[in-house]
């Protein structure tokens, strides 16, 4: 009968012949077959003392918690120890990224019969501006895939029909990335100084130049427009009347060049009527 002080996982690692485990990527996980010793995390009672022992390596963490090394032969003896409440073996860790993409089906719509990957298509942000330099928002050539970039926190030159910031071209951020960063941002000097703009626009349509491929955002072939929000105010945040305007922006660039555009808003707010509907 399995070891109910053990997990599952390790358990069925214990059962299966060292092929199984090797084939099955996981079972593996925190098993060194050059010194035949596994790591596994203790949850136990009582003091330190008891829980090393010849061969045996402790490492006691807080709350009740111990990282323990030992030979596999000691695995079930040992999880019969008074004080070791629960024994189980390491999982593996991953980046966040890859699972939360299966989970929303972008790998899907990316490599499915179709292949969408944002081409021909805008994608617009109204944040906290952007990392202009960052490469997974440039092409091959190193110029931008930024068309636009209107940073309302910078005065002198706004977009027509509007009275604040400064409107930046593609042409004048392709010659701020050709001089480099020392003298790119004297010309264009727009910034994201949170960088909470540049992760949301590299979710949304990073092309993974910086990561060889591997962190692809979800229309990492399109073009992009940017929208930083004007000068912080109370509490530190803009306010919708920058909000509003961003996005009326956006709106008429994209009818300007005759393209779809999608538009990410991360910013917001919980005002209005919190009563539940009848």
């Amino acid at each position: 009968m399995a070891d109910q002080k053990i997990d599952n996982l390790l358990n069925l690692a214990m059962d299966a012949t060292p092929q199984e485990r090797r084939k099955s990527g996981n079972l593996n996980v925190g098993y060194d077959p050059a010194t035949r010793l596994w790591d596994v995390i203790i949850k136990y009672s009582g003091p330190e003392s008891g829980l090393a022992g010849n061969g045996i390596q402790v490492v006691p963490l807080l709350g009740g918690y111990a990282v323990v090394t030992l030979p596999e032969s000691e695995i079930d003896k040992y999880s019969h120890r008074a004080q070791v409440e629960f024994m189980e073996k390491p999982k593996r860790l991953y980046f966040e990224l890859f699972q939360a993409k299966g989970a929303s089906c972008i790998r899907t719509v990316q490599t499915g019969r179709d292949g969408l990957t944002g081409k021909g298509i805008l994608i617009g942000i109204v944040d906290s501006g952007v990392d202009y330099y960052h490469t997974d928002f440039r092409n091959a050539d190193g110029s931008s895939r930024i068309l636009r970039l209107w940073d309302q926190s910078i005065p002198g030159k706004p977009p027509q029909g509007y009275v604040t910031g400064t409107e930046y071209t593609k042409e004048e951020i392709d010659e701020a990335l050709a001089l480099g960063e020392n003298q790119g941002r004297r010309l264009v000097p727009s910034g994201d100084y949170s960088g909470h703009g540049t992760s949301v626009l590299g979710i949304a349509a990073g092309n993974g130049r910086a990561s060889d491929g591997v962190n692809q955002g979800v229309a990492y072939e399109s073009d992009l427009i940017v929208v930083k929000m004007g000068i912080p105010r109370e509490n530190s945040f803009p306010r919708t009347t920058e909000l509003i305007q961003g996005i009326d922006y956006l709106v008429r660039q994209s009818l300007s060049l005759g393209r779809p555009i999608a538009i990410n808003i991360s910013f917001g707010n919980n005002y209005g009527s919190h009563e539940p509907y009848n």
